[in-house]
């Protein structure tokens, strides 16, 4: 998990973006521990963004027992958010500190095959256990 990202994505969920620590860490605690797609995904926000420090880039500021997003950082966010185009390649963000790129996401029906082929494949397992349970 992208602390991180993770922090920026809590906070974008509170009114005004304003979330006190015990909150905060709460949000953060029940994140950490819904599974491997919450880390997946964070790791590949935080990847559009390879130097993000959300404290010195003024992207989260401390106030009064609590964390705030900043306008910037919800401009940061919604980048790292943003979908490209089939097909495109995405370069990170700031160009001039890296020269990665990363590919776009597949398509809807792409992914939607592969979730088919996988329930498919756990299915099909489940039957062999059950069958040589028997």
């Amino acid at each position: 998990m992208n602390f991180q990202v993770t922090v920026l994505k809590v906070l974008v969920s509170y009114p005004d973006g304003f979330a006190v620590m015990d909150d905060l860490k709460r949000d953060m605690a029940l994140l950490a521990t819904s599974g491997r797609d919450w880390a997946d995904r964070t790791r590949r926000l935080a990847a559009r963004v390879p130097d993000l420090d959300i404290f010195s880039q003024g992207l989260v500021v401390r106030e009064s027992g609590g964390w705030k997003i900043t306008d910037e950082g919800r401009a940061v966010l919604e980048f790292m958010e943003a979908r490209p185009a089939a097909g495109q390649i995405v370069e990170v963000f700031p160009a001039e500190s890296a020269d990665v790129t990363i590919p776009a996401l597949p398509l809807p029906a792409e992914r939607a095959r592969r979730r088919r082929e996988r329930r498919e494949r756990r299915l099909e397992a489940a039957e062999r256990a059950r069958a040589a349970a028997s």
